[in-house]
């Protein structure tokens, strides 16, 4: 190549690495969109809209959220690792994210490498396993007994193969050795809807959701799938504490990118999460949900989400997801 046009592309590329540069020092300069996988009133939806003004308010610039919900977030989350890794386009989903692809073959993404993981923003005390008033139990044992009594009698509200209303339940039937039928919907609103209707069973939904319903006695709360008690729900005892020992499952939530976004971007939005979940009106509001802000760092939440990969398969494993 002659020395002119060498020199031409090497200024080019000057130019090209000065202006993605100075794009990261700039960041952001326009709206954001937060993708949530998910119908709108769901948990990772009403947990978003919760932050994004306080996220806004952190970058300077509004974060928009987008609902594209279907097949138990997969549309959404394969659709956001094809986009750009220019910081304007995150993902905020809950652990389904890594639970999902071992109980679902036509998952078209890795949950790993295709995506920049951010933060891990929240975390729950577990979901409320919640029952129809009609079915004639009072605790879990009696639950237990009922399915054993009825095999198949009994059905379970599934809001997508991987989802925390899932997993609960086919762990909860392979350690009790319980047969409960699996009722697919394409979120929780439509599931909350069957259950008060008394069309389901029993739904494993987290206490955000639950807590209104069984306070105005529509629901009864069984157990919490966490390792220890939540004290909006005082009374209600976990799965372990009910006759299932070693039973801990929580739901998080958390913020990723499309693979390859800029580190000093991703620090920004990390101390953005760090700001809202911390601030006041946010606390409170997740503490009277059963909620805890986190905002764990980069790092420490990519080896986070590898871990809990490992976990997602051991459980698709054991309960013959497939």
């Amino acid at each position: 190549m002659p020395h002119i046009q060498r020199r031409a592309l090497m200024l080019a590329m000057a130019g090209l690495g000065a202006g993605a540069a100075q794009a990261q020092t700039d960041y952001p300069n326009r709206t954001i969109r937060a993708v949530v996988p998910s119908p709108p009133g769901g948990p990772p939806d009403l947990i978003l809209r919760i932050l994004a003004p306080k996220l806004s308010a952190a970058l300077g610039q509004t974060v928009v959220v987008e609902n594209r919900p279907g097949a138990g977030g997969v549309i959404g989350t394969s659709y956001l690792s094809r986009l750009p890794a220019d910081g304007y386009t995150w993902l905020f989903t809950t652990a389904s994210h890594v639970n999902t692809p071992p109980f679902n073959p036509n998952v078209n993404f890795d949950p790993i490498r295709d995506f920049t993981h951010v933060t891990l923003a929240v975390q729950n005390f577990g979901q409320a396993l919640v029952i129809h008033p009609s079915v004639r139990a009072t605790n879990l044992a009696e639950l237990i007994a009922l399915a054993k009594a009825e095999p198949g009698g009994l059905t379970y509200a599934n809001a997508g193969n991987g989802t925390a209303s899932h997993i609960p339940a086919e762990l909860m039937k392979s350690m009790a050795g319980v047969d409960i039928l699996s009722v697919p919907y394409r979120g929780v609103g439509e599931a909350v809807s069957d259950l008060l209707a008394g069309r389901i069973s029993m739904f494993f939904v987290g206490t955000n959701v639950a807590l209104d319903h069984v306070r105005a006695g529509r629901l009864r709360a069984i157990a919490l799938t966490g390792a220890r008690r939540w004290k909006g729900m005082p009374e209600v005892p976990t799965m372990a504490e009910a006759g299932l020992p070693g039973f801990d499952v929580v739901n998080w939530f958390g913020l990723w990118m499309p693979a390859g976004a800029p580190r000093p971007i991703v620090e920004k939005v990390h101390a953005a999460m760090v700001r809202a979940v911390n601030d006041p009106e946010v606390m409170q509001q997740f503490d009277t949900q059963g909620l805890q802000g986190i905002a764990m760092p980069p790092d420490e939440f990519a080896r986070f989400v590898v871990e809990k990969a490992e976990i997602a398969k051991e459980i698709g494993r054991r309960v013959n997801a497939r």
